[in-house]
């Protein structure tokens, strides 16, 4: 061993030769800490604590990390192989001690009492904390979350992307989004949206013609557009043509409905899909794996309930075990 690692080694051992210091890393070896935790833990002012922290920190035996005004404590997690070695025999030597063992339960304790808070917090918030998290975080930012299930490497297409909301939010989740709209007003605010987004390309097209590449989309989406188009059995087969085999196809769009004057006011070309046309075209549009389940009713909003599908673009050779039908949710009603 050379000179400067026997120094190193003896500088350790004598920051372990302390009691309280091998103590406060018994219990940051465990759990990430605050100090006052681990006075309350150890039975030991906060000045100690932080005392000895700073001598550990400076030795390298612990990590830390501020969080607002509070700073949590660790074992340092990339201890070099020395260090974990010899922290590994000092440590076998305190755990079974009987300050140790308090310690430990001292730790569980007030581990405990972190849950306890947040659980107390909730008994009381239950009743109004579909109000409190949408204050803090806005409308259904849970289901923006899941935006970020998508494979990282997809190319997604936005068929019929309006003014490129969707785009925009899919654009950190995705290698690339092809947003296609036929609307020279919608193409502009969608431009608009997007251009700080450098992976989303804006396309001037129709959903029966699409200005992309066969085999090129890894997923398809048709939220709320379906209803506008003519022909949606040529969209589909459009949606299809530009899929990769394997690809996915989400449409979302309105269950049948009577609202004749959507026709007049908004253009819709059709009032709702009902699962049996949706499933006669999307085979026809050569998908299979149809999937199609009802969205909960919104009782706050004033038009039709909506359905969800999903389908996949037949692969060139099927997966064993593939079902090529059609599956509406048997646990909800879909008319």
């Amino acid at each position: 061993m050379t000179a400067p690692a026997r120094s190193l080694v003896h500088d350790r051992l004598a920051t372990l030769a302390d009691a309280t210091r091998c103590r406060l890393l018994l219990a940051l070896d465990r759990h990430e800490l605050m100090v006052g935790e681990l006075a309350l833990a150890l039975q030991l002012p906060q000045s100690t604590v932080s005392r000895h922290l700073r001598v550990l920190a400076d030795a390298g035996w612990t990590a830390s990390r501020a969080e607002g005004a509070i700073r949590w404590y660790s074992l340092d997690p990339v201890l070099d192989e020395h260090a974990r070695d010899l922290w590994s025999v000092v440590r076998a030597s305190v755990e079974g001690t009987p300050a140790a063992a308090l310690d430990t339960e001292r730790v569980d304790a007030v581990i405990a009492a972190r849950r306890s808070r947040s659980e107390a917090f909730f008994a009381d918030a239950a009743d109004g904390w579909d109000a409190t998290r949408t204050q803090l975080y806005g409308v259904r930012s849970d289901l923006a979350a899941l935006l970020a299930l998508a494979d990282p490497r997809w190319t997604v297409g936005d068929l019929g992307c309006g003014t490129g909301t969707l785009a925009a939010a899919l654009a950190p989740m995705v290698d690339q989004v092809i947003a296609v709209d036929a609307s020279p007003a919608m193409l502009a605010s969608a431009r608009a949206r997007t251009a700080a987004c450098t992976n989303v390309q804006v396309r001037d097209g129709t959903l029966e013609a699409l200005p992309i590449a066969d085999r090129s989309l890894d997923l398809a989406l048709c939220l709320l557009v379906l209803h506008h188009v003519a022909e949606p059995l040529r969209v589909l087969r459009e949606a299809r043509r530009a899929l990769r085999p394997g690809g996915r196809l989400l449409i979302s769009d309105m269950r049948p409905h009577d609202r004749e004057e959507y026709r007049q006011q908004m253009g819709h070309v059709w009032l709702g899909f009902d699962a049996d046309t949706l499933m006669a075209w999307c085979e026809q549009a050569d998908f299979i794996g149809m999937r199609l389940v009802p969205l909960p009713v919104d009782p706050t909003v004033q038009g039709p309930a909506l359905f969800a599908l999903t389908a996949t673009a037949r692969p060139d050779v099927l997966p064993a075990g593939t079902l090529p039908g059609f599956h509406i949710d048997p646990e909800r009603t879909y008319a």
